[in-house]
């Protein structure tokens, strides 16, 4: 039996694991089923069928084989023992233990290689189920426990007012396995932009430059983040980076998510000093209770 998908993965269900049950929701022909490519529409916020004569953007197609099948009514008796079980699917019916083959998109005859699996393939119908986790992937993408990185500042925690203080973000790319509509979802999340509070009511950002560190004897100078304070005082900084992520259902090939999710950090305490510049005749040995000098009260704050 055979599944060809162009740009998305179908999830079909069966009633039962053998591999000649025709119970199969779709159009059913007697060794293989044929599925219509599906296209996201940004304006419907959905899956829609593509139309005729028109263009994937995904470079590959993809079909699945049953696993442990070698070909015509033929299977590996020692595979059929150790294959996924599939009987325990939602609504309590059996799926179909399967592999994903890629191939480039628009080849006739295309050789195809392994793309994933072993996996299963559930009910209920494409048209059912895609388009509702579609409904569902930003929202849930957004509930992940995504970590938004790390915001250093340099000078670090403290600052001067009037000078450069250089800010970076760190982020990493992070994997999530979640389960929605009782399908198994892989989802990547890359961070793509990054935005920074400076907790004095200015920001910066979403901007695609996440910064960087900068030796200590070039510190005040001026970088894509950096931020200069006007005041003195404990400013609570906070970085939310965008992240952009895809998805892929029960082991099928990856699928973007539309729109970015944003996670912010925990807020970074920077205190900000101000300088004093004096100019003193002696030096402390020539004159040891000077200001400055070990052991001397400072003088009183100016303004």
């Amino acid at each position: 039996m055979l599944l060809v998908v162009t740009g998305l993965v179908a999830v079909f269900g069966v009633n039962a694991a053998r591999a000649d049950d025709p119970d199969i929701f779709g159009d059913w022909h007697p060794d293989s089923l044929n599925v219509n490519g599906w296209a996201w529409d940004s304006a419907l916020k959905t899956f829609v069928r593509n139309k005729p004569g028109s263009v994937s953007a995904d470079p590959f197609q993809y079909k699945y084989e049953l696993q442990c099948h070698l070909g015509g009514g033929d299977f590996d008796a020692d595979c059929l023992a150790a294959a996924v079980d599939c009987s325990n699917g939602p609504d309590g019916k059996a799926g179909i233990p399967v592999v994903w083959l890629k191939a480039p998109a628009g080849v006739p005859n295309p050789t195809w290689s392994f793309h994933s699996g072993p996996t299963c393939l559930f009910d209920p119908r494409p048209a059912d189920l895609l388009p509702r986790i579609a409904a569902m992937i930003q929202r849930e993408f957004q509930r992940l426990p995504i970590s938004a990185g790390t915001s250093t500042a340099q000078p670090s925690p403290n600052t001067l007012r009037g000078a450069e203080t250089n800010f970076f973000a760190s982020a990493a790319d992070q994997e999530f396995d979640i389960t929605i509509l009782a399908q198994a979802v892989h989802v990547t999340a890359k961070p793509v932009q990054y935005a920074w509070s400076y907790g004095d009511g200015t920001s910066l950002g979403p901007q695609t430059a996440a910064g960087g560190p900068l030796p200590q004897d070039r510190w005040g100078e001026k970088t894509l983040t950096s931020h200069v304070y006007t005041q003195t005082g404990d400013f609570p900084v906070v970085l939310t980076t965008h992240f952009q992520g895809t998805y892929s259902v029960n082991g099928g090939p990856p699928l973007p998510i539309p729109g970015q999710g944003q996670f912010s950090s925990p807020p970074q305490t920077v205190s900000v000093w101000r300088t004093i510049t004096r100019n003193y005749a002696d030096t402390c040995l020539q004159n040891p209770q000077g200001q400055g000098c070990p052991g001397v009260a400072p003088p009183p704050p100016g303004p």
